[in-house]
């Protein structure tokens, strides 16, 4: 009897085997063209802290409310993040959609930058930086405030809420751009974490409004 069960055991294994063989893998969706080009690649950390980074908004990977989006009231979702390690002087937020490019790097939709050690927090509906902390330049120019998705329509995108904890504090400028911020987060990342949304088109939003006769491209791009 033993020798017929594992006669049967081993045929169904077999069955199993060759069932998940000639099983078709899931769709793939498309590829994040920004990955590769992502601050928390990008600006290497010279430490091995990860900080755990979460949003009271929505889940990582879980879609982002339309609240929280350009769609309809751009407000800022809320940020927390856990204590730096020793050496940590200050934070930096930045925020990127991975699924487009402009100027071959993720389009940019929020940074803050000097946000001092003890602060953990970035509460939602923030509009001003904690004492001592400035905003950072984002897809619409130098010491802008948080600019929520406004997700094309098609598939959805990343929206990656990175943290990083320095062991310098960046001098502030209202000019700063990101390849400036970037220079100088060099070097000095401790540690860093983020938390993941996904954004997608609002189907409730009316269409674009048509673009004046003659209008020409100028003018900051609209948030994706």
């Amino acid at each position: 009897m033993k020798s017929y069960l594992s006669a049967a055991a081993l045929a169904a294994a077999i069955g199993l085997a060759a069932s998940a063989a000639n099983a078709q893998p899931p769709a793939a969706g498309p590829p994040e063209v920004g990955l590769p080009f992502i601050a928390l690649d990008v600006i290497a950390p010279t430490g091995t802290a990860k900080l755990s980074v979460f949003t009271p908004a929505f889940q990582n990977n879980a879609d982002i409310p339309f609240e929280n989006t350009s769609y309809r009231a751009n407000i800022f979702p809320g940020l927390n993040w856990n204590k730096g390690p020793a050496g940590t002087k200050s934070f930096a937020v930045i925020v990127q959609d991975t699924d487009g490019l402009i100027n071959n790097q993720p389009i940019l939709h929020f940074t803050m930058y000097n946000i001092p050690a003890d602060v953990t927090v970035l509460a939602p509906g923030m509009t001003a930086p904690p004492a001592g902390a400035s905003f950072g330049p984002n897809i619409r120019g130098p010491n802008q405030p948080y600019a929520g998705p406004r997700t094309p329509p098609g598939p959805r995108h990343h929206y990656h809420f990175q943290v990083f904890a320095l062991d310098t504090v960046i001098p502030a400028s209202p000019t700063l751009t990101f390849d400036q911020l970037s220079a100088a987060m060099k070097g000095h990342v401790l540690g860093n974490g983020q938390t993941i949304g996904m954004g997608l088109v609002d189907p409730q939003a009316p269409p674009p409004a048509p673009r004046p006769a003659g209008a020409g491209a100028g003018g900051p791009p609209p948030a994706r």
